[in-house]
């Protein structure tokens, strides 16, 4: 038997024994993924790090499932020095697997912050940029909050045009109809709920009054918004081309 020190405490241990089986033997807490006492240890997670002494005098940090011990080891669990290797370490393995909730509660429990679960977002702005500059709505901005930036429900309102669910390069962004309601969402927030028009045609729900008043305020010559008909642009090609063909005809 020999001794070896783990954050101040003299811990009895086999000569053979890695640090972290003499801290496991001891109910000592380091934190470990990829150990298993069956099996040899390879160090991949990397997250079992302690703080020791290297032969040269200086602290360093060493894998403690590959570590072994030996006679006055002196060991650190939660040192400075430790606590940015495991941080280093648990972003790492969280950028492999960002929906492992085990990864995410382990990390809790050693007090390690780590980035927020992917959304879907690449915060390319694009959608931000299309509904400020071009349709000039305003209905979405960018804000930081606890989870990081992200795109959010802006100052104007949204008219349900869906423009900036055609450009979003990801699909975060959905338009759906259901029940003659438009729903624009990124995600689970609703940017807007709107009414749907109905086409006198077809009968199909095909655009927003909101949007529909807006075109015909920026564009009042547009042939879908003279007020004599409320027709989808589906139907508005088939008249015309009808109109044309009608009007070959009478040339003839």
């Amino acid at each position: 038997m020999i001794d070896i020190f783990i954050d101040n405490t003299a811990i009895p241990c086999n000569e053979g024994q890695t640090v972290l089986e003499a801290a496991r033997k001891n109910n000592i807490s380091i934190p470990h993924l990829c150990f298993h006492p069956a099996l040899k240890p390879s160090g991949a997670c990397r997250i079992c790090g302690v703080e020791v002494t290297s032969p040269t005098g200086r602290q360093t940090v060493m894998l403690s499932c590959v570590l072994k011990v030996k006679p006055g080891m002196v060991i650190l669990t939660d040192s400075p020095l430790v606590r940015s290797h495991r941080q280093k370490a648990f972003v790492r393995l969280f950028r492999m697997a960002p929906q492992a909730h085990r990864i995410r509660d382990l990390a809790h429990r050693y007090q390690v912050d780590l980035p927020p679960e992917p959304d879907g977002c690449i915060r390319c702005r694009l959608c931000i940029r299309v509904c400020q500059e071009i349709v000039k709505a305003g209905a979405l901005k960018m804000e930081k909050t606890a989870a990081g930036s992200q795109v959010v429900k802006g100052d104007g309102q949204c008219i349900g045009c869906g423009t900036c669910a055609n450009l979003c390069p990801t699909g975060v962004i959905t338009v759906t109809d259901h029940d003659s309601v438009r729903t624009v969402a990124i995600q689970d927030r609703t940017v807007g709920q709107l009414p749907l028009e109905r086409c006198e045609a077809c009968g199909r729900m095909y655009a927003t009054s909101d949007f529909l008043n807006r075109v015909s305020h920026i564009s009042p010559d547009h042939p879908d918004t003279k007020e004599h008909h409320s027709l989808c642009p589906a139907c508005v090609k088939l008249m015309s081309t009808r109109a044309v063909t009608e009007m070959a005809h009478l040339k003839k």
